[in-house]
């Protein structure tokens, strides 16, 4: 097996090999995959992180020992944009990018010199609700991109997976297989802050994910990252006052 790493702040994964293919995911900047097929400049890859496959170009990637590419990486960046050093370059990371072989004395990742300069987190740690309101509201007005997973684009499954990255929890990348991790809630009135809610779509299958919060609020990628109101219906538009999503049932990880 030949493993490889992630080089760029966000690199695109698309469903076939073409640029004019559609993005169906990211991988944030450390994050670890197997490649699986090469086909002149693309490699078809899964990710270590949560088995999704797709093509990216070799630009993308470099190669990286088996040992640190399936190990689990237990640094991510915090902040929005994170400064990280090569010799005379300078590389902003995105929030949720993997420190892969990160050392905290000497900042140093896994080929010594990619060197981290902003701030991160110890996912092995107890996470605050302070960590986790300053991570949701972080990525409020964030713009809707199908396959993304940063501030700068995001869908609703790759908001969510990338926040609960940072508090720990490895969800998969879809929110239809989400909604087959945690534990299930039967009623909105029992949900605590951090659940997730699941919504379908006329056929019943589970299409849209959001975060719950405290007060019957939902924080969610749809148009852009947002707070709306959650009944057991579903998503009310607080500007519109018009429901937007069914709700389809409700998750906890934490």
């Amino acid at each position: 097996m030949e493993y490889a790493i992630c080089v760029v702040s966000a690199a695109a994964v698309r469903k076939e090999p073409t640029h004019r293919s559609e993005m169906i995911n990211q991988l944030l900047f450390g994050e670890t995959v197997e490649t699986l097929e090469s086909k002149e400049e693309w490699r078809r890859i899964k990710s270590q992180y949560d088995s999704y496959e797709g093509w990216v170009t070799y630009h993308m990637i470099t190669s990286i020992q088996a040992g640190l590419a399936t190990a689990p990486c237990h640094f991510v960046t915090t902040g929005l944009l994170n400064p990280l050093t090569l010799p005379k370059q300078l590389l902003n990371l995105p929030m949720g990018s993997s420190l892969t072989g990160f050392t905290e004395e000497s900042r140093l990742l896994w080929d010594g010199e990619h060197k981290y300069h902003g701030t991160y987190r110890n996912v092995e740690q107890p996470f605050s609700t302070d960590l986790f309101w300053s991570t949701v509201h972080s990525w409020l007005n964030a713009p809707y991109l199908w396959g993304g997973r940063t501030f700068m684009g995001v869908d609703c499954s790759g908001f969510t997976q990338v926040v609960f990255k940072i508090l720990g929890i490895a969800l998969r990348r879809d929110a239809r297989e989400q909604a087959e991790q945690g534990s299930r809630i039967r009623e909105l009135k029992e949900s605590h802050l951090g659940d997730l809610a699941f919504f379908q779509n006329a056929e019943g299958n589970i299409t849209h994910v959001g975060i719950i919060l405290n007060d019957h609020k939902i924080i969610h990628a749809s148009g852009k990252v947002r707070m709306d109101k959650l009944t057991e219906e579903g998503i009310i538009n607080v500007q519109t006052k018009e429901q937007t999503h069914h709700l389809h049932s409700m998750r906890r990880y934490f």
